[in-house]
């Protein structure tokens, strides 16, 4: 690793390319397009504001969210902008000692619910998690869309990363304990369905980004850290999710779609802490949680399902603005502004679906929900490319 970054180092000194450019390209991939995986939906965090209209929505509460958490999460404490160290452009989500409310702290906590939601698929997060400490909570997981009317743990929950455990605490390895779980199901003799599992690392994982990555298909739930790095790398949690003969089997409740959400807590039941004076990671006044990148990735089976506004256009051939705004898709027709030459459209497996000349409209009707490439020669010499998801 450290030998490629050098290498980048003295290519961009030699041929006057930004080193940081190439460098938050190269760190922005994750496990890319592999295993038959195409990107669906993302949030790279690279603007100057949080994406409220089209991906998150922050909550705003200080009622413990139903784990005795003492902070308020506050819209105040989400934030984009640059990590210190590595400059790279993100979600922050600031954890401060203060009093609000009756609050002794504030946090931040967003969620993709009502506006990006899906079914299988695997989905990945680039984190740098502050220093837990004594005291912080900080998650990246998911809720079942159905929370609303059937509420927990009837909806599912399946926990990506937790970090911050009473048990690392204990044991002095709060900086490598981190685990993953699942919940599910209805009470019953005062308990309910779930399985949770905690990983002691080899390396510590609080100075710099790792990687999360969830893959959910119609079998299994997998988790796995920094797979981009450690490709073979075996999953720090997995579960069998297509049981179903019985009512609190999981493959009832993992079959359907979940949000994403973010948040740092401050104390409750996981870390085993209620008093803001045992805190000590607060001790300075605030701790961070950066978040550079979430992306979602599916390979346009039937079994899958995505809802919210999909990853941007992929173009070749460096398209003018003007190209960048040819596709419109209202429905299941497509239609492609100006004079079209050739317009090719292919399934994810590389099947061509659709191949006319001279046709700027494809009715897509027959295909399968899924995701789909459109290769677009113009009659003008320039082509481009775009990948579109049909509902």
């Amino acid at each position: 690793m450290k030998y490629n970054i050098m290498r980048v180092i003295i290519f961009s000194f030699l041929f006057g390319f930004s080193f940081i450019s190439l460098m938050a390209e190269n760190v922005q991939t994750g496990t890319g397009e592999t295993d038959g995986y195409k990107l669906v939906w993302q949030d790279l965090f690279d603007g100057d504001e949080l994406n409220e209209t089209d991906n998150w929505s922050v909550e705003i509460n200080g009622d413990g969210c139903g784990n005795r958490e003492i902070q308020y999460y506050r819209k105040e404490n989400i934030s984009i902008g640059n990590e210190p160290v590595t400059g790279s452009r993100c979600l922050i989500i600031t954890a401060k000692k203060e009093n609000f409310l009756g609050s002794p702290a504030t946090s931040g906590r967003l969620t993709t619910q009502g506006k990006m939601f899906f079914k299988h698929g695997k989905l990945e997060a680039r984190i740098k998690l502050p220093h837990t400490a004594d005291g912080l909570w900080p998650a990246f997981w998911m809720l079942g869309n159905t929370i609303s009317n059937e509420g927990w743990p009837r909806c599912g929950e399946v926990d990506i990363l937790e970090m911050g455990h009473s048990t690392g605490i204990r044991n002095n390895t709060q900086d490598r304990l981190f685990n993953g779980a699942c919940h599910w199901g209805y009470y019953e003799n005062g308990g309910y369905p779930n399985y949770a599992k905690a990983t002691t690392n080899s390396y510590g994982m609080q100075d710099d980004f790792h990687l999360f990555t969830m893959i959910w298909n119609e079998n299994v739930i997998q988790m796995f850290l920094d797979k981009d790095i450690y490709p073979d790398a075996k999953p720090y949690y997995e579960m069998n999710i297509s049981a179903n003969a019985n009512p609190q089997d999981p493959g009832n409740y993992f079959h359907r779609p979940f949000f994403v959400i973010f948040n740092l807590a401050v104390g409750g039941n996981f870390p085993g802490i209620w008093d803001i004076n045992g805190i000590t990671a607060l001790k300075d006044g605030e701790a961070k949680m950066y978040v550079d990148y979430v992306k979602l990735y599916q390979k346009g089976e039937s079994h899958e399902e995505f809802t919210g506004v999909g990853v941007p256009p992929t173009f070749v051939n460096s398209p003018s603005h003007d190209q960048q705004i040819k596709v419109e898709i209202l429905g299941r027709k497509i239609n492609i502004k100006g004079e079209v030459e050739r317009l090719t459209m292919f399934s994810v497996d590389g099947t061509t679906e659709l191949d006319k000349c001279d046709s700027n409209i494809i009715e897509a009707t027959h295909l399968q929900a899924g995701m789909y490439i459109i290769k677009v020669n113009m009659k003008d010499g320039t082509s481009f490319s775009r990948k579109i998801y049909l509902q």
